[in-house]
């Protein structure tokens, strides 16, 4: 059971605290609960959560956590929650420096969470909402049966990125009854063209009026594409438009929402890690730190940085483009006349003493994710500094190799890998295709091909939802591919793009 703080780690915190506030941090507040190596891990297998819905995948990630620490291969510094008020676990057996240092961090996720725009419509009472959802779908394993249950979010789980993670930011499509209703206003059926007013009733009765407006709302009905747009988010699909049953439903629509709410944490991990660490950086190298703790700090604190070739640690990329911009606003190195200085002396020893770098991030912090502070923010120099290169493994060599050194390859190498985190883009456009109610998706090929067996196994999934056939056309090698699964095979065939 998660304990209070000491007296001691209590004074801390509000020492902490002090700091950060002093700083400028905006944050829920913050509630901090002592555990033991194993129960923090058990609590990072539920997602840093209490309690969630009964299945086998918490036991697995459980025991990889467990065995990554017992061997002395990975350690968990810190857990936070983006709720009001947010929850963070600090292990006990950490000595103090590395307490202040997890409490500074988590302060830093916390004025994240709050201000930054990703997360304004997520649920901040998720730790009572995840409880509700275990609720929920233990009535359904009794009711049910276990096995039936966990195959199911099996299933699910494996379609769970099938969601239009802007959603929340904007409307893709009209409200669906006012575009009902402006239909029918502008929907107008005369009838015969009469000469004598007084001749309407008599030629164009009410009768005919009525059936020629059935006839015209049946050929729109004909005509009609369902979807009537491309439609990104696939579960929502599913659960408006397939045959499920009560219990398949609601679980999709647990899944589906707690997907949504860890959506925005994907989309900023760069700048949400940066953000926190530039802040425990400052509040501890500034205010918090003693003497006798420095070594002990800068040992920790650089383990954390560490980068390899062909991986991105967003740790250290997200502290250093933060310090950059700040850097970069302080001596006004932005603008008109900073972009056109070519001379290299100048541009190294440019200072406008602006000081406006602390404003700046602040900016940033609220109005940005990854792929735009990525593509805003990142400069040759910077990542020739931060040696931010086209990596590659030479299998003859056994080695990772520099591929490219162009910066314009690096950003969109980045950018890429960051795009909808990286995993192909799904779109639902035909729920009748064929007119054999089958389900079509076509995939937004952006130059990397869909995997095989990925492909292969999702439409199986997606096929035991749908109850029908499932299609989805991609390409491969520039030409248009047609994958198929009936329930019982699948096929592939060529199609024209």
């Amino acid at each position: 059971m998660p304990k209070s703080l000491t007296p001691r780690l209590a004074a801390l915190r509000d020492e902490i605290h002090g700091h950060a506030k002093e700083f400028g941090l905006d944050f829920f507040d913050t509630i901090f609960e002592m555990v033991s190596y194993d129960e923090m891990n058990m609590v990072a297998a539920y997602g840093g959560f209490p309690t969630r819905y009964p299945h086998w995948r918490w036991g697995m990630e459980y025991e990889q956590l467990a065995k990554g620490y017992e061997y002395g291969l990975s350690k968990i510094y810190e857990l936070v929650i983006n709720n009001d008020p947010c929850y963070a676990y600090l292990m006990e057996s950490n000595p103090e420096v590395d307490q202040k240092l997890v409490m500074a961090h988590v302060y830093g996720h916390c004025d994240f969470f709050k201000n930054n725009f990703s997360f304004r419509h997520t649920n901040r009472r998720m730790i009572d909402e995840m409880a509700n959802h275990a609720t929920r779908v233990r009535r359904w394993v009794d009711k049910i049966g276990v096995e039936k249950v966990e195959d199911f979010i099996d299933r699910t789980l494996s379609l769970e990125n099938l969601i239009d993670q802007h959603a929340p930011h904007i409307r893709r499509n009209p409200d669906p009854r006012k575009a009902e209703d402006e239909l029918k206003a502008n929907e107008r059926v005369e009838g015969f063209k009469v000469g004598r007013e007084y001749m309407r009733g008599y030629i164009n009765p009410s009768e005919f009026l009525d059936s020629q407006r059935k006839k015209v709302e049946d050929e729109k009905q004909r005509a009609k594409k369902f979807p009537e747009r491309a439609q990104r988010d696939v579960l929502l699909f599913l659960l408006e438009e397939a045959p499920l049953e009560p219990w398949e439903a609601d679980i999709l629509a647990i899944l589906r929402d707690e997907a949504y709410y860890f959506a925005p944490q994907g989309q900023t991990k760069i700048m949400n890690e940066g953000w926190a660490s530039y802040w425990h950086s400052t509040i501890m190298t500034r205010r918090a730190l003693r003497d006798d703790e420095i070594i002990d700090y800068a040992d920790h604190h650089s383990g954390t940085m560490g980068t390899r070739p062909g991986a991105i640690n967003p740790y250290k990329l997200g502290i250093e483009l933060w310090r950059d911009i700040e850097e970069r606003w302080n001596k006004g190195r932005f603008g008109k006349e900073w972009d056109e200085c070519d001379d290299l002396r100048a541009r190294r020893s440019w200072d406008k003493k602006l000081g406006a770098g602390r404003e700046k991030i602040f900016e940033v912090r609220k109005h940005y994710n990854d792929i735009t502070f990525i593509d805003t923010f990142l400069t040759p120099e910077f990542a020739m500094e931060q040696k931010l290169f086209v990596y590659g493994f030479n299998d003859k060599r056994n080695s990772w190799e520099i591929l490219d050194r162009e910066f314009r390859k690096v950003k969109n190498k980045l950018l890429q890998g960051l795009t909808n985190f990286g995993q192909p883009i799904i779109e639902v456009v035909d729920g009748n295709f064929e007119n054999r109610s089958e389900l079509l998706l076509t995939h937004r090929h952006d130059g990397q091909d869909l995997k095989g067996d990925y492909a292969r196994e999702t439409l199986r999934n997606l096929q035991s939802l749908w109850r029908r056939p499932v299609n989805i056309l991609t390409r491969y090698d520039n030409k248009g591919t047609m994958l198929r699964f009936d329930g019982q095979s699948h096929s592939e065939r060529k199609v024209d793009l």
